[in-house]
This record gives C-alpha cells, sequence and structure tokens, in this order.
C-alpha cells in the first residue's frame, strides 16, 4: 500500500534519531536522502575495488570478508541497542536455510560482477520480478495481472538490448556472468519468501536476522575455502592491496548494511511504490556514475534499453498498488478541481503601471 506522505505516522526512528517531530515530507527526504548516498557510496567503492583485476580472481574470499563486516556489524547494533542478551526468536535451523540462500545470492553476484560490466550487473540486479514470476507460475500455479505481464516483458527485452549492447562495446565481455547474475537472481527470488516467512512467523528484528544468518554464511564460505579453495593465497594477494581489498570492503560492506536499513525503514513508513521509486532512482544514479567515474565505452543503446527496464519496474509497481495509485491520483485531481472553481469566483483587475 502507498502511504501518502502528507498523512501521519507512528514514530519514525533513523539510526536511533527521533524524526517523529518533523513533517512527513522532511522524514520522507532525510530517510530517502540517506538511502541515495550509502547505496551510491557503496556501487563506487565496490566498482573501484573491482578495478584491480588481481581481485577478481577470488569472488568467494571477498564473499567472506563481507559476510563477516555483516556479522560484526548487526552485533554491533544488537550491544548498541541492548538486544544481544534478548533470547533468539527464530530457530537456528531457520537461518542454516537462510545462509544457504544468502551465499547462492551475494556470493553469485559478486562472482557474476567480477566478469560483468558494472551497469551490465546492476540492471539486471533490477529484475528480481522475472524469476519470482517464474517460479510462482511453475511452482505455486499463482496467476498474474497484465501489468505485470507487461513489467515482466518489457525488463526481458531492455536487458535483452542491453546485453546486446555490452558484448558489442566491451572487449572483455563474458556470458559466464550472465548466467551467473541469473542464477543470483533466482537465488535471490528464493530467499525473498524464505525470510518473508520467517519474519511472519518468529517476528525477529532485522539485526538478529543478519547476525545469525551472515555468520552462520560465514562459517559456510570459510570450511568451503579451507576445503575446495585458495583461502591462503586469496588472504595474501589481497593483503598486497590492504587499502583497496579489506580497507574498501569494511567500507563497501557498512554502506550497505546502513542502506539496507534505511530501505527498510522506508518500506516500513512510506509503503513498497514509494521505497521502488527511490532505489530505482538510487541504481538509475549509480550506473550513470559508473559511466562518468570509471572509463568505459558508450552507446545509447544503452540509454534507451535502460529506460524499457525502468519502465518495466514501475508497471510491476504500478500493478501492486494500483488501487492506491488511483486513490492518491483522484485526490490530488478533486484538490485541484476545487481549487480552480475557488479561484475563478475572484476576478483580480491588471494594476496599473
Amino acid at each position: 500500500m502507498m502511504t501518502n506522505l502528507q498523512s501521519s505516522s507512528s514514530s519514525i526512528y533513523l539510526f536511533g534519531i527521533d524524526l517523529t517531530s518533523q513533517s512527513r515530507l522532511v522524514q520522507f527526504l532525510i530517510i530517502s536522502t540517506a538511502v541515495l548516498i550509502f547505496h551510491v557510496t557503496q556501487g563506487y567503492i565496490q566498482e573501484s575495488i573491482l578495478q584491480l583485476k588481481p581481485l577478481r580472481t577470488y569472488p568467494n574470499y571477498f564473499t567472506l570478508v563481507q559476510f563477516i563486516c555483516f556479522t560484526i556489524l548487526a552485533y554491533a547494533e544488537r550491544l548498541f541497542l541492548r538486544k544481544s542478551i534478548k533470547r533468539r526468536k527464530a530457530p537456528i535451523q531457520t537461518y542454516a536455510v537462510i545462509a544457504l540462500f544468502t551465499i547462492g545470492t551475494m556470493g553469485l553476484s559478486n562472482a557474476a560482477v567480477m566478469r560483468l560490466n558494472y551497469p551490465t550487473h546492476m540492471m539486471f540486479k533490477s529484475c528480481k520480478l522475472i524469476p519470482v514470476m517464474i517460479g510462482s507460475m511453475l511452482i505455486l500455479g499463482k496467476r498474474y495481472n497484465l501489468y505485470d505481464v507487461l513489467a515482466c516483458l518489457c525488463m526481458t527485452i531492455g536487458l535483452i538490448f542491453f546485453t546486446l549492447a555490452d558484448s558489442q562495446v566491451q572487449p572483455e565481455f563474458d556470458l559466464l556472468g550472465v548466467w551467473l547474475v541469473c542464477c543470483a537472481l533466482v537465488a535471490d527470488a528464493v530467499i525473498g519468501n524464505v525470510q518473508e516467512k520467517a519474519l511472519k512467523e518468529y517476528k525477529p528484528s532485522n539485526s538478529e536476522m543478519i547476525l545469525f544468518s551472515y555468520s552462520i554464511g560465514a562459517i559456510y564460505l570459510l570450511l568451503f575455502e579451507l576445503v575446495f579453495g585458495s583461502l591462503t593465497e586469496a588472504f595474501w594477494t589481497w593483503w598486497a592491496y590492504p587499502i583497496k581489498s579489506y580497507v574498501f570492503t569494511t567500507l563497501f560492506s557498512f554502506a550497505g548494511y546502513l542502506g539496507v536499513n534505511c530501505v527498510l525503514d522506508l518500506v516500513r513508513h512510506f509503503g513498497a511504490l514509494i521505497a521502488v521509486t527511490v532505489t530505482t532512482f538510487r541504481k538509475t544514479i549509480t550506473i550513470i556514475l559508473s559511466f562518468i567515474a570509471f572509463t568505459k565505452p558508450f552507446t545509447f543503446q544503452y540509454l534507451w534499453s535502460g529506460a524499457i527496464v525502468a519502465f518495466g519496474i514501475y508497471l510491476n509497481a504500478y500493478g501492486q498498488n494500483q488501487k492506491s495509485i488511483d486513490t492518491y491520483t483522484r485526490s490530488i485531481w478533486n484538490r485541484l478541481l476545487r481549487f480552480r472553481r475557488k479561484t475563478s469566483i475572484y476576478h483580480y483587475p491588471l494594476e496599473s503601471v
């Protein structure tokens, strides 16, 4: 449901700061600005890390460091908010399953971004709806409305042309990266359902879910790297570039952790449609910044194919919030009509100079 920015709301806190006394517009501007700052910063830091080709060789190690950072941040948040002493709400088995799918989502995504052009990776990550719709239709027999179908078609067409443009202008285009990011999207669609079920059934806090799922995921990754990977080699390769590797990855994880919490606050207090609008705008800024800050070939096919994907995202948002949008639009239209009828009663003569 879309929430009117003018309507009243319950208490709003952003990182412990009480925003309740502020107007709804000021609250929205503060939270959405925080979303843009943290996520755009995260994208810039990640692409800065990727500029060093030796670091691209170890995507699993990058994911492991990221998981460890998220675990530390979640534990620090629970200590700061005095939640660490409270008993865990969800069973450890649930977090073990969530951790497995989280590795699939973030691990495959990190492996893909090591091989793909960063804007192409971001464009694919914006199209989570496609595997969600396909999986729901095949497994659950779910039916979708016309807006969802058109949204899926727009995203698919836009992605095809964006990828074709990438393959034409990028000398290092890797088709394996496309398959990896597609698999990451499938895992992302699955984990969304698992997390939603856990949140509804056990009602854990965000920090609890992040702490246990990412800590267990870090254990999975550490064991995998010890048995099948090259943990020592990856560590020393990263140690050769300590600032670009460990320091930048810590900053990347910190910005991502804060950004996720801001998005959750945006959804909770202002609704899904406004959150989708802000995050879509954030992805647009990230892609533009990627072309400006990091030299790469450009073609106008990127522009119009990306616009098709963005249109598909908004079709999906409109389909899910159609009643709220129509109600809000009629409300604005009625206000304009009342204002016009009110002002048309009076006649203001021109003042003579």
